[in-house]
């Protein structure tokens, strides 16, 4: 049987200050690790534009193991455990195969039985296996990571995985272009997914640090799905309820819920309403959701369905920088191609083949689901704010960029498993962090490039314990830059959040309140706060 799992109160008032940095840091470079082209006077201002890369789906040890240096793949192999708690006696087998079906090389599932009970080279144990093969997707979702964790074990992740033992499996990183730009500059060892389970969630805690609302669940005409989960006496615990029809053991089969919906249970976050914590199309095109057959304008998604997500009103990133005048724009690839077939209704889906160029992502949008920017009544805030890939290439070769960019890669680039190979995403952010090394706007540049979860992957360390929203896996993180510290490994706690902590204080902006329920989350459970990446500067 699953372990208990103790629930941890979100701490979502407002706190009367903005939360300091309480971090211990890590060990500085020596004068050597300093970027010779950062001046001796430099400051937080001296960095005037910072560009935002949010790759997809890898945990840290799945990619950066072997990184010298780094809190990388542990010498003693940690096992995995069953569902009723005894070690496993081997990997359960990757339920439909290694690779994507019609890739090459092709893995079949039997090729993947009898691996023993550790974390395994995916290289090394499939010959032909390479930075260009394709994967199976590995399922993602907010409550199957938090008992795949298994309150920090991480013991869980072959148990209620749909992959099975692929999820131990891990790449050569060192191949990599960005393997290579880590050691120039510095590699984030301890940086951690936002919020629990997968793409969509970690997207909007990216812009906002919360969950979108779904007012009224219950009795909308859309009928959204809504989790089933397990509860004691001291009420909702994370972790779903298991069908009666479940495979009692992980080799025997993948688990099977009652339901992994979309929303979490009403008051599961304490403030009597639904919450989205999976997957949800985007109320405005484009949305993997078509038009309404009464929408004339094509500008929006059918409402109906019942994984359209109503418009949202929190408050994000955008806001803040807008109230400060701060320049900012959200480039995707393939935003504006995808748009115009959305809109003119020529093909629905557009381009979601698993291998295809773009394979676009509509869930990889998070603007998109805000009202702020309503097709009709807030079309020169879509025009200013939310541009495509060419657009960002012209703004950086013109050195035009706004002062924030965040920028997301079309599905084919982004390194996502099922979809995306290592290589092809990992030449492609190469490719882009060498266009912004040559633009008249890298002398006062700050490159970050992150994950925005792990994709179903298993990594060792054990996530700090903060609210119900997370932190989850860790996921890599490379800071590039004039100012950035040379050759260096930072082992400072670090979080989605700590991205818009990093705006927060050069820009001068008041913390989300969902930064400051993280770290007073963290400060309540004895974990230190979240640092804001100024570890990693130069200052």
């Amino acid at each position: 049987m699953l372990r208990p799992m103790k629930r941890f109160a979100l701490l979502a008032a407002v706190l009367l200050s903005a939360c300091g940095d309480d971090n211990k840091p890590a060990t500085g470079p020596d004068a050597s690790q300093m970027g010779s082209d950062a001046g001796s006077t430099a400051s937080l201002d001296s960095i005037k534009h910072v560009v935002v890369i949010y790759a997809e789906n890898r945990g840290f040890d799945n990619v950066y193991g072997k990184f010298p240096g780094a809190n990388g793949l542990p010498t003693t192999l940690p096992q995995q455990l069953d569902r009723d708690g005894s070690v496993l006696t081997k990997l359960p087998r990757a339920w439909g195969g290694v690779t994507a079906a019609g890739f090459t090389p092709a893995i079949p599932e039997a090729s993947s039985d009898n691996l023993a009970n550790t974390p395994y080279s995916l290289p090394v144990t499939y010959p032909g296996f390479g930075d260009t093969t394709i994967t199976r997707d590995l399922y993602h979702r907010f409550f199957e990571n938090q008992m795949q964790i298994d309150g920090g074990a991480n013991d869980m992740f072959a148990a209620y995985a749909d992959s099975g033992g692929l999820v131990m499996g891990y790449n050569d990183g060192s191949h990599m272009a960005l393997w290579a730009l880590a050691q120039q500059f510095t590699l984030a060892d301890n940086f951690f997914m936002g919020a629990f389970g997968g793409s969509f969630l970690n997207h909007q805690y990216l812009i906002c640090a919360c969950a979108p609302e779904f007012a009224n669940a219950d009795t909308d005409a859309a009928h959204p799905t809504v989790a089933v989960i397990d509860s004691d006496a001291s009420g909702m615990l994370p972790s779903l309820t298991l069908a009666s029809d479940s495979p009692a053991s992980a080799l025997t089969g993948a688990p099977k819920f009652m339901l992994s919906g979309n929303l979490a249970p009403k008051n599961y976050f304490g403030d009597n309403t639904w919450r989205a914590v999976n997957t949800m199309g985007p109320p405005y095109q484009p949305s993997f959701n078509a038009p309404a057959a009464a929408d004339a304008s094509h500008l929006y998604a059918d409402r109906t369905k019942p994984n359209t997500l109503p418009p949202q009103s929190q408050m994000t990133i955008g806001d803040q920088l807008d109230a400060k005048s701060v320049t900012w724009a959200w480039y995707a690839g393939a935003w504006t191609s995808t748009l115009a077939t959305a809109i003119g209704d020529r093909m629905f889906p557009p381009t979601t083949v698993p291998g295809s160029a773009p394979n676009f992502q509509f869930h990889h949008q998070p603007f998109n689901y805000y009202s702020a920017f309503d097709p009709m009544d807030h079309a020169a805030a879509r025009t200013t704010h939310l541009k495509d890939y060419t657009d960002l290439v012209h703004d950086i070769e013109t050195g035009a960029l706004p002062a924030v960019t965040f920028y997301k890669p079309e599905g084919d680039l982004n390194q996502h498993a099922g979809y995306a190979s290592v290589a092809a995403g990992d030449q492609h952010i190469a490719d882009l962090v060498a266009k912004l090394q040559a633009s008249p706007q890298y002398a006062d540049m700050l490159i970050v490039i992150t994950y925005d979860e792990n994709g179903g992957w298993w990594d060792h360390a054990a996530p700090p314990v903060g609210d119900l929203l997370g932190p989850g896996t860790r996921v890599p993180a490379i800071l590039v830059g004039p100012y950035v510290k040379k050759n260096f490994v930072d082992h400072t706690q670090y979080d989605t959040g700590s991205v818009l902590r990093f705006l927060d204080k050069r820009f001068g902006l008041a913390p989300l309140p969902g930064l400051m329920a993280r770290d007073s989350g963290l400060t309540t459970n004895g974990e230190a706060k979240m640092g804001d990446l100024t570890n990693a500067l130069t200052f």
